[in-house]
């Protein structure tokens, strides 16, 4: 039914027939109408308004809708409604409200709305409907509610006039107009044809063959048009400029879309398949997924909705479901349980991808015992079970947009998502009604790609092209193979890179097995794979398989190499090979056992033995449910290969682009590649108004800060700035304010340069350009407006007189406030870091950083206090959130009230801290320390001064020393020699160990005092 509710904007009748269908239900509820007019002004209100809808859509179409969830005001208006029914003649129909199948859902639905809203059970404004009525009724529910004459008969009136059929399966691809209307397929053959010669120069009858099957099913499955859209978009980007990947999916296996450009990887090559993309023998909509540059993707959507329509395409929605741990901690929270009780449990959820709260209980005994013998934890999971796999939230696709031959409008609801129009089905039920769907993905990786191309043109080589690089340079291979990998793509995790270094990559074979090898599942092959090609002794159980696994080194690693066996052994057709791959991969054990004993007989007749076909087949069933696909690796392993040549042959280039691919945002990335950049001796300058540019940039082998880094400094600026230098380089502030007065400079922004160290090259200290800024900003606006009076400015006829600034001779800032000042305004500092005077401490205390933590393991960790957030517990127990920052980025230290109680008084900002924890992981959110103790780097540096007398028995102070082992140092003075020696044993500074001192040697010749960190003698 369409409830017209009185607060919507009005309407135009005819609109309101149309998408009614002719039938209108006013709401018998709070929201209703004629109910409103019944509860807030009068009967007679409530009639005029029934009647006015009588007569605009007439008897057959106007119904009074009634019902009853036991909510007061329906009680109320229920009399009227029933009267005016009376009085009129306008029909009733018996409605109710469905939020919940089951009436014992109504707990369940009232802890997701809390989960939903961000409150809790106990909040008293929480959103609620009072009522547990909201559910599926039965007709024998609604008959013994509804005992009003044809309240329930015209429900199923009503519901026999809506016809709506859903189709399936049936395809609504746009139609491509083709030049002079021409036939798609003949289109498409001809653009294949002349893109084969472009491709390959000498045509072999092996390939004119293979485009032709291609093309036949292609054109046979009527996919011409498909493919034609796809062309033409990828063909836009690639006339633009607008960096496209070399392949996604098992697209990459399609001779056609290599010869129309829509893949740029060779699948004769790299022995790809095409139905592993498009199978005759298992019809679907093929997938061609495309890749294009983060920043410029939006260009390329933009030319589709211009091209097919704005009304012909929407981007997609997507639902953010609620995962077992998720679950447990969103319905721990909403049912007001302590964080530690909800953290325990959901800790207890196994890290497995697509793990249930069922399976969970089945497979952890610890948990289930929880559940058995603790009631809280039992209502917890039996809650959060019922939660788990609902939509938390709806967004937009990062990637899906559908493209349709009629209006979205015509197949699919649609709405609006941050004012972006999708379709109110998923992906999934998208394809299943025949509507196709494109993935425009942006990749950062093509944006830093395209970047450091750019950069080396403007720098180096002017012609550079990277299609033409070598893809066998040693070189690239002994980088990979080191494990500095640092932003090379697919191959800069910590796991991958020791992955790497164990298997030395030689060729680009190894690194698309790598990037396959590298997942859950078949990980444990990976020592497998790494011994066959060391050793390089295959075993393969018979001669037919060497051509098919010899590039793997006998390992099952693709999923078209399970194809291959079955088409090459077992006699099928490739398409039929694909048909049981998935099945395989689903774990379909009906069509395993039937064609078991097809590929055995099949073998038999290429003269297989029956026991080693057998062999084989359990082989490819243990490895096909993890084979992957080799086409999407193959073209991943080309963008890493590409992204390693450029690390090795233009590291400047590739890291500058590497940074601005990440300014803005993760800071923790910034630091790492800044500390990358060290690493590979490439230096980091800061920004500079007369040579940055918006990006990082290079200069004589040097990184160049972009000015777009600089917080506070907006796009006109940064483009005006470049634009005035072009005309003659900055040489002052004034110079420079003055220059720019046109466009408003922000003081903020200005200032902002400044911190960073923009204007450091004009001759001016940091200091003295914050104490004059806002005077030259000031004096250049007041000349700005004397000019406009027509006043003469007398600097204006002397231009030498502004070329310089005129400063207080107040010195510079001292390093650490330098130092705070490019941290606030860049994210990171550039020329040190307030705690490379703490190295030695942290390197000689601390076994982890903030490059990398694993969850659930206990670490030390150092660093400078950045923020305190202080919060109370139930009880009313301060505890604290700290940011803790090291050499390499900053992370969050929880300390709970025990430790906090402890050490409260010194936890102020920019104390330097040792924290000993356990680190800790929530879904979505970064590792954070939860901290067991923090030891001060102050008192760390604090020692036992001892100074002995001549007859003091040296043994037996070792012996206390020894007895109280711990972190401070002890120091032994010579008072005759005037001499100190620090030992090489520590102790633990407490009451006892300093009364047993001070028992052997007397209170006067014990102390506790500062060591400074220079002191180094050690015996």
């Amino acid at each position: 039914f369409l409830e017209w509710y009185y607060y919507k904007p009005r309407v135009d009748v005819e609109t309101l027939r149309k998408y009614s269908n002719g039938i209108i239900a006013l709401s018998g509820c709070v929201s209703g109408v004629v109910t409103k007019a019944l509860l807030d002004f009068s009967f007679e209100k409530a009639l005029e308004q029934a009647l006015l809808y009588k007569e605009i859509f007439g008897e057959e179409n106007f119904f009074l809708e009634i019902q009853d969830h036991g909510i007061a005001d329906e009680k109320r208006a229920l009399p009227g409604i029933l009267e005016i029914s009376k009085k009129t003649g306008i029909p009733l129909v018996a409605t109710n409200d469905s939020h919940y199948i089951y009436k014992t859902d109504s707990r369940a639905h009232e802890v997701f709305l809390c989960v939903q809203t961000g409150k809790t059970m106990q909040d008293d404004d929480r959103m609620n409907y009072g009522t547990d009525q909201l559910y599926l009724k039965s007709p024998e529910e609604m008959a013994a509610i509804f005992n009003y004459p044809g309240a329930i008969e015209n429900s199923v009136k009503i519901a026999e006039r809506c016809n709506v059929e859903i189709e399936f399966n049936n395809y609504k691809l746009p139609k491509y107009k083709t030049p002079d209307g021409e036939n798609a397929f003949g289109y498409l053959k001809k653009l294949c044809r002349a893109g084969l010669a472009d491709r390959y120069g000498e045509i072999t009858p092996e390939l004119e063959e293979r485009l032709e099957t291609e093309l036949n099913v292609i054109g046979g499955m009527g996919f011409s048009d498909y493919f034609l859209v796809v062309w033409d978009f990828i063909k836009y980007a690639r006339d633009n400029d607008i960096p496209v990947g070399p392949g996604r999916g098992s697209a990459a296996g399609s001779l056609a879309a290599y010869c129309l450009w829509i893949t740029d990887i060779d699948p004769i090559k790299y022995d790809l398949i095409f139905e592993r993309f498009l199978n005759p023998e298992r019809i679907s909509m093929p997938d061609i997924d495309i890749d294009f540059c983060y920043e410029r993707r939006q260009e390329v959507i933009d030319y589709v909705i211009a091209k097919y329509g704005a009304d012909r395409v929407a981007q997609i929605i997507t639902f953010g479901t609620l995962a077992a741990r998720a679950a447990i901690r969103d319905t721990g929270r909403a049912l007001g349980y302590s964080y530690g009780a909800v953290d325990l449990v959901a800790k207890m959820i196994p890290q497995e991808l697509g793990i249930t709260i069922e399976r969970a209980l089945d497979v952890n005994r610890e948990l289930y015992k929880l559940y058995e013998s603790d009631s809280d934890t039992k209502r917890l999971i039996d809650m959060s079970a019922r939660l788990e796999g609902l939509p938390r939230h709806a967004s937009t696709h990062a990637a899906g947009v559908v493209i349709c031959d009629k209006p979205v409008a015509d197949y699919v609801p649609l709405g609006k998502n941050d004012n972006v129009v999708t379709t109110q089905f998923t992906m999934t039920t998208l394809e299943e009604l025949g509507l196709l769907k494109m993935d425009f993905l942006g990749l950062r990786t093509l944006t830093v790609i395209n970047d450091c191309v750019l950069e080396i043109k403007r720098n180096k080589i002017k012609d550079f092209d990277l299609n033409k690089i070598d893809l066998k340079d040693q070189r690239v291979f002994d980088l990979i193979k080191s494990g500095k990998t640092a932003g090379i793509f697919q191959l800069e995790s910590s796991g991958m890179q020791s992955f790497m270094k164990d298997l030395a990559p030689s060729c680009l074979d190894d690194i698309i097995a790598g990037i396959s090898l590298y997942r859950p599942g078949p990980m444990e092959f990976i020592p497998k794979y790494v011994e066959g090609k060391k050793s390089k002794k295959f075993n393969y159980r018979c001669p037919e398989l060497e051509p098919i696994l010899k590039s793997t080194y006998g390992c099952i690693v693709y999923q078209e190499q399970v194809m291959q066996i079955f088409q090459r052994l077992g006699g099928f057709s490739l398409g039929k090979s694909d048909v049981i791959r998935r099945a395989m991969s689903k774990k379909k054990s009906k069509v395993i056992i039937n064609e078991r004993k097809n590929f055995i007989d099949g073998c038999s007749k290429t003269g297989i033995d029956e026991s080693v076909a057998e062999n084989i087949f359990d082989e490819m069933l243990d490895f096909g449910k993890y084979a992957f696909n080799k086409s999407h690796a193959a073209a991943y392993a080309v963008i890493g290969y590409q992204t390693a040549y450029l690390k090795v042959y233009f590291p400047a280039e590739f890291m500058a682009a590497l940074l601005t691919s990440v300014m803005g945002g993760s800071q923790t990335k910034i630091a790492e590649y800044i500390d990358e950049c060290k690493k590979m001796n490439v230096e980091i300058l800061p920004p500079d108004l007369n040579k940055s540019l918006k990006r990082f940039t290079v200069s004589d082998g040097k990184i160049r800060f972009g000015l777009a880094a600089v917080k506070n400094v907006g796009r006109p600026t940064i483009e005006r700035t470049i634009e005035e230098r072009e005309k003659g380089k900055f040489v002052s502030m004034t110079d420079f304010v003055s220059r720019m007065d046109r466009i408003d400079l922000n003081k903020r922004g200005l200032e902002s340069l400044i911190k960073a160290g923009a204007f450091d090259s004009l001759g001016g200290s940091r200091k003295q350009y914050l104490t004059a800024y806002k005077g030259i900003v000031d004096g250049s606006a007041l000349n700005k407006k004397n000019n406009i009076k027509g006043q003469l400015d007398f600097f204006s006829l002397v231009p030498e007189a502004k070329s310089g600034d005129e400063f207080v001779c107040n010195g510079e800032f001292d390093k650490k406030t330098l130092l705070e000042m490019e941290k606030e305004v860049l994210g990171i500092y550039i020329s040190g870091h307030p705690l490379e005077e703490y190295m030695e401490f942290l390197e000689k205390y601390t076994n982890a950083d903030s490059l990398g933590f694993e969850e659930g393991k206990r670490v030390k960790v150092g660093g400078i206090i950045r923020e305190k957030s202080i919060k109370f517990t139930k009880n009313n127990n301060a505890m604290a959130f700290i940011t803790l920052e090291d050499l390499h980025g900053a992370f969050e230290v929880v300390v709970f009230s025990k430790v906090y109680e402890k050490h409260a008084q010194k936890l102020k900002d920019g104390a330097v801290v040792l924290v000993s924890g356990t680190v800790n992981s929530k879904e979505d959110e970064d590792m954070k320390i939860i901290a067991d103790d923090i030891t001060f780097e102050e008192d760390l540096r604090r020692a036992v001064w001892l100074k002995p007398g001549k007859n003091c028995d040296m043994k037996k102070i070792f012996g206390v020393i020894n007895k109280y082992p711990g972190q401070t140092g002890v120091i032994i003075y010579d008072e005759a020699k005037k001499t100190k020696t620090t030992l090489n044993k520590t102790v633990n500074l407490n009451e006892n160990i300093l009364n047993d001192l001070k028992n052997l040697l007397g209170s006067d010749s014990i102390a506790v005092a500062p060591v400074k960190r220079e002191n180094s003698a050690n015996v």
